[in-house]
């Protein structure tokens, strides 16, 4: 009689751990997308606030290819320390998967320190990409700009 209870309990934690694991498969594994953009920003016209505000496009090529469109606000100091903020929308593809997303961006430097943040708003994806997470790292190279986007889908 042990012997049997034994046995359903482990036919029970068997389907429940292949269940779980089932559930895991639904997002993929974390992935990594590489390549380049172009960007263009257009000053734009505040006199009385007391940041920067710029209009913000972006040409993504290599495995995101698509679009991108924001706005930055930015501050700097006499004493060299900056800091910026923005809100870009990504529309286009990701290793073939179509759709978009919202990227969001802090970043701040120092004359001895610098960060910069880029992560997908949660929730914001639409299309193939509805589940997307992730954040983007970018790479200033010789004047162009390079990005390293690790994400899960």
């Amino acid at each position: 009689m042990q012997k049997s209870i034994y046995g359903i309990l482990s036919f029970i934690l068997i389907i429940i751990a292949l269940s779980a694991s089932a559930g895991l498969t639904e997002k993929e594994t974390k992935m990594t997308a590489t390549g380049s953009f172009d960007v263009k920003m257009e000053p734009q016209k505040d006199t009385d606030a007391p940041a920067g505000r710029m209009l913000i496009r972006k040409e993504y090529s290599g495995d995101l290819v698509g679009s991108g469109i924001g706005q930055m606000l930015s501050k700097r100091t006499s004493g060299g320390a900056a800091a910026y903020s923005a809100v870009e929308e990504f529309s286009g593809s990701v290793v073939g998967k179509k759709g978009s997303f919202t990227l969001i961006h802090n970043g701040f430097m120092t004359p001895d320190t610098q960060k910069l943040e880029v992560y997908v708003l949660p929730g914001s994806g639409s299309g193939e990409l509805t589940s997307i997470s992730g954040n983007l790292e970018i790479i200033q190279e010789n004047g162009g700009h390079k990005y390293v986007f690790n994400y899960e889908l």
